[in-house]
């Protein structure tokens, strides 16, 4: 029986998916690329790194074969999820990345790690939506590494409830930094972000008119209200009692970010 054939891939998709798999500090190693080349049977090309080396020798074989059938076969190899039984953040990390290169093609990775038909885009926003991805979503939304940085694990795991806690807990561990001080929660804010008989420790603006100070006051009371909203119930509470939906979660990373860029050029009173 004749082995189905596919159209070839425009170069820049092909180089895309390459620089997935082949990114300098999440992808495959210069090793397990050579394994995978030999695996699927494409011969390799010298490459000033990994994701040059990739894409030259995918779009070099493309070329010879007149089909994508090479590059369909070393995304399935090296997205087998026998390779991440002990790294499943990692499949959950590059199947994302790769989903919003394939979705130009009409394609994605299942969670089986094989090429099955999606929703096809025509532009980047396009793309981030049909990717089906919550990390893709939260990069086109430019959120703050700050936010990134506390909860990128568990929306890896797919886990929104512990995303959420561990994402409030971001704004607590940036003022104590910001300012020294060990208080933690609602005490926290009233003592650092909220003005009391002069401008606060931290202050969003000059704290010099009464609409400045509203501000400055409303402000610390949405901190206090995202504390009190997600990192005191998930703390306390058994998942089971406390569901956080994708969507949810989406708009609290919003506002988080919004509260860390407000945070980016407050004044620090020592």
């Amino acid at each position: 029986m004749t082995a189905r054939t596919y159209e070839p891939w425009a170069a820049p998709v092909v180089t895309a998916v390459a620089g997935v798999l082949g990114d300098t500090a999440q992808g495959l190693t210069g090793r397990e690329i050579g394994q995978l080349l030999a695996a699927v049977r494409v011969p390799e090309v010298e490459g000033g790194n990994k994701r040059d080396r990739l894409a030259g020798a995918l779009l070099a074989q493309q070329a010879r074969q007149q089909v994508s059938n090479c590059v369909i076969a070393f995304i399935t190899a090296a997205m087998a999820p026998v390779r991440y039984a002990q790294q499943p953040q990692t499949f959950s990390r590059r199947q994302d990345d790769l989903n919003e290169v394939l979705v130009h093609v009409g394609l994605r990775v299942n969670d089986e790690g094989k090429l099955a038909k999606g929703a096809a885009a025509a532009t980047l926003n396009q793309a981030a939506q049909h990717a089906s991805s919550l990390r893709s979503e939260l990069r086109r939304r430019s959120t703050h590494p700050e936010v990134l940085r506390y909860c990128t694990l568990e929306i890896l795991a797919k886990n929104p409830f512990h995303a959420s806690l561990e994402a409030v807990k971001s704004v607590g561990d940036r003022l104590q930094k910001l300012t020294g001080q060990g208080l933690d929660g609602a005490r926290l804010v009233d003592a650092v972000l909220m003005p009391g008989q002069g401008t606060a420790r931290v202050a969003v603006n000059t704290n010099a008119t009464v609409p400045e100070l509203d501000e400055q006051k409303g402000l610390a009371n949405l901190v206090k209200g995202l504390f009190s909203m997600y990192r005191n119930p998930a703390a306390h509470e058994p998942r089971l009692h406390r569901t956080v939906t994708d969507e949810e979660l989406l708009e609290l990373l919003t506002t988080l970010s919004m509260v860390h860029r407000r945070l980016d050029g407050a004044h620090v009173t020592p």
